[in-house]
């Protein structure tokens, strides 16, 4: 009887390492050799820590806290560097569009004969300058695109001296959030 015991405590053990417990996690534990990450799921996700909880003592489940890097804004250091840009292109109708941010805050967008110039304010300037500031943007590839799919809008976007070139076709929130925020300030029709 002691040896099926045994068995049974090294079968939870093995469970809970894997994180197939009773709470039907139905996963690998976090850093477990059986944990994957999707191409377009946020990898730049700093592994969980464990701060509390002894492990098989029939104690609630341990607290898990990520440690997640907040951005910070990028200097704007200066008044005439383009800081970001954003240019639209393709699509069924041939678009071509453009954003230029300056580091005085100052915005240009063109679409095709329309074209706008403005000031951001300072808190919009702070939020734009917070979105190009996540880390996550450093796990972007250069180029996503989708070969086999006609007529998607090609975004090539311009910061930190390198150029990203996506048609949106994976899911890069960081990113995401950046060209929703720049094609804000597009001319309206």
């Amino acid at each position: 009887m002691l040896r099926s015991g045994a068995v049974a405590v090294a079968a939870v053990g093995v469970l809970a390492l894997t994180g197939c417990g009773a709470e039907g996690s139905g996963g690998a534990a976090p850093g477990s050799p059986l944990t994957t990450v999707a191409e377009d799921s946020p990898a730049a996700a700093p592994e969980p820590t464990v701060t509390s909880g002894p492990e098989n003592s029939g104690a609630p489940a341990p607290e898990v806290t990520a440690h997640a890097t907040t951005p910070t804004p990028v200097p704007a250091a200066d008044p005439a560097q383009k800081l970001v840009s954003l240019s639209i292109s393709g699509g069924f109708a041939g678009v071509s569009q453009q954003v230029v941010v300056r580091g005085d805050g100052t915005v240009h967008s063109r679409d095709g004969g329309r074209s706008t110039t403005r000031h951001l304010r300072a808190a919009e300037f702070t939020e734009l300058r917070t979105l190009l500031g996540d880390p996550a943007l450093d796990e972007v590839p250069d180029v996503t695109v989708d070969t086999s799919a006609a007529d998607l809008f090609q975004y090539r976007l311009r910061f930190h001296g390198r150029t990203v070139t996506t048609d949106r076709s994976a899911a890069h929130p960081a990113l995401d959030r950046l060209i929703d925020a720049l094609s804000s300030f597009l001319p309206k029709g």
